[in-house]
């Protein structure tokens, strides 16, 4: 969720009676919308309650899930709140927070891989490969059907440099057509 740091890095936030926020490193105002926004940013912060000093971090937090899941679109679902209700009083209550908050760690760094994995298989992996080699296998057709097009005596010798690959042939083969092509037009 947030990343931990230093307790000097943790923002202060109090709460007013009025239910105002004031956010002490910014000497400003702020709504439920800033706090989700720092924490979506990583940004470490306590919520006090301005008149007692207690914390109410996570009284906040949850006010900040329910505004969120009453913005249509929700993440938790009714058989996951049944059972974490059903939990409340349970000989197990006390293990669920460590649990909950283990699974959510082991979540993240999935996505975490699972977005690195996209990104370097469309950024420069196999994929992007396989890509570069389709087009240059696509642009080599479409010039040897050009009209007028000359024999690809270059994309012939560039084959032979290529160390005998699968686009070299590829390319030997179609200036190799483009040649008969040429000698049946004539």
């Amino acid at each position: 969720m947030a990343k931990s740091g230093s307790p000097s890095d943790t923002v202060i936030i109090k709460k007013y009676a009025n239910r105002r926020l004031y956010n002490t490193e910014t000497s400003s105002y702020i709504t439920l919308d800033h706090l989700a926004a720092m924490t979506r940013e990583g940004r470490d912060f306590k919520v006090l309650d301005a008149r007692t000093d207690e914390d109410i971090t996570h009284n906040v937090l949850t006010q900040i899930i329910m505004d969120e899941e009453s913005h249509g679109q929700t993440l938790l679902p009714v058989s996951f709140l049944r059972q974490l209700i059903a939990l409340y009083g349970d000989s197990m209550q006390s293990m669920v927070p460590q649990y909950l908050e283990a699974s959510m760690e082991a979540f993240r760094r999935n996505q975490q891989q699972f977005r690195s994995a996209m990104e370097g298989a469309f950024g420069g992996g196999p994929f992007a490969e396989i890509a570069k080699r389709n087009m240059a296998m696509f642009e080599a057709a479409a010039d040897a059907f050009k009209p007028g097009a000359k024999p690809a005596v270059a994309a012939s010798a560039e084959a032979a440099n290529e160390g005998g690959d699968d686009i070299a042939a590829l390319k030997a083969q179609l200036a190799s057509l483009q040649d008969k092509i040429d000698k049946m037009g004539k």
